[in-house]
C-alpha cells in the first residue's frame, strides 16, 4: 500500500520519507560534502565507520573568507553524528534562504543512528543582533526532510510528516504520517502546514486511496492509514467528514489494528483517534 507519507517515505514527497531511504549512509571513512549559493559556501568533512562518526567540521566562507567555523554536535548524537545521505555523491549540507529577503542560511543534514531514528537538521543562521552565525537543531524523527522553495519569495521549508503519528495505532511500516510543512525564521522553527492546502489534500486522497486498496487483504491493518487521512482532513475543516466516514468504516468493520488487543480496532479506535487529534491540535 502506497500513500503520501509513504511517498516521503521512499523518494520523500508525496510526503513522507522511509527511514530505510532516508537513512542509508555513506560507508567511507572519510567524506566532505559542499554546497554554495551566491557568496556563501559552506563545506561539511566528517570521518569515521558507520555509524559512528568523529571529527565532524562545518566551515562557512563569504567572498572565499572563512566567517566561522565549528566542530559538529548534537544534543541527540553528541559528536557522532553521520551525514544523512542517500549516497556519498549527495550533499548533506545547503546554503539555502529560509526567511524571505534574509541572508542565506547553512542547513546540516544529520542522522542519530538507530533502526528508527533519527533526522536531525541543523541551521545556521545569522543573528542580526550579533552579526554571527547561530545554531538551531531540531529532530525530525524518522520521516526526515527535503527542503523546497515553497514559502514567499522562493524561501525554503523544511517538507516532513508527522513523526508522533509513529507506532500511535499499529506497527511502523503500517503506520500513516501526515503531512507536515514547518518554516525557520528568527532562529525558530514553525509549522505552516495549514498554508498549503492543495498539498493536505493531496496527501489525504493518497492515504484514503491506500485505505480501500486495503480491502484486498480484508482490512486486516488500516487503523495508521485512517488516522493520518483524518489528520489531514481535519487540517482542512472537514471534522464532519472524519467523523462520518470513521463511524461508517467502524460500523463496517473496517478499522483494525495488526497489534490488537495491544491498540484499539473499531469503535475504541475512533474514541483513541479522535483523542489524539485533539490532544495534538489537529482538532479544535
Amino acid at each position: 500500500m502506497s500513500s503520501p507519507t509513504a511517498s516521503l517515505r521512499s523518494g520523500l514527497i508525496g510526503v513522507i520519507v522511509f527511514a530505510s531511504l532516508l537513512f542509508c549512509v555513506s560507508s567511507a571513512s572519510a567524506s566532505t560534502f559542499s554546497a554554495q549559493s551566491g557568496e556563501v559556501k559552506a563545506t561539511f568533512s566528517v570521518s569515521g565507520t558507520f555509524p559512528q562518526a568523529k571529527n565532524g567540521q562545518l566551515t562557512i566562507f563569504k567572498s572565499g573568507k572563512i566567517v566561522d567555523h565549528v566542530v559538529v554536535s548534537s544534543q541527540w548524537c553528541g559528536h557522532q553524528c553521520w551525514p544523512n545521505s542517500i549516497s556519498s555523491k549527495q550533499s548533506v549540507v545547503h546554503v539555502v534562504r529560509l526567511s524571505p529577503g534574509g541572508p542565506l542560511d547553512v542547513v546540516l543534514d544529520l542522522y542519530s543512528g538507530g533502526a528508527h531514528c533519527c533526522a536531525i537538521e541543523q541551521v545556521y543562521y545569522l543573528d542580526s543582533s550579533t552579526g554571527k552565525y547561530e545554531k538551531v537543531e531540531h529532530n525530525f524523527g524518522d520521516p526526515g526532510i527535503k527542503l523546497l522553495a515553497l514559502g514567499k519569495g522562493g524561501s525554503d521549508l523544511f517538507l516532513t510528516a508527522d513523526d508522533r503519528f509513529a507506532y500511535a495505532f499499529t506497527d511502523y511500516a503500517a503506520s500513516g504520517m501526515p503531512i507536515e510543512i514547518d518554516s525557520f525564521s528568527n532562529g525558530t522553527f514553525q509549522q505552516v502546514t495549514k498554508d498549503f492546502p492543495q498539498l493536505i489534500k493531496k496527501d489525504a486522497t493518497q492515504y484514503r486511496d491506500a485505505f480501500f486498496d486495503a480491502a484486498s487483504s480484508k482490512y486486516d491493518d488500516t487503523v495508521g492509514l485512517a488516522a493520518a487521512w483524518a489528520a489531514d482532513e481535519d487540517m482542512l475543516g472537514h471534522s464532519s467528514l472524519v467523523t462520518t466516514f470513521l463511524h461508517q468504516e467502524s460500523l463496517a468493520g473496517h478499522l483494525n489494528s495488526g497489534l490488537y488487543p495491544m491498540q484499539p480496532s473499531g469503535a475504541k479506535f475512533v474514541v483513541a483517534l479522535q483523542k489524539f487529534l485533539r490532544h495534538d491540535g489537529y482538532v479544535k
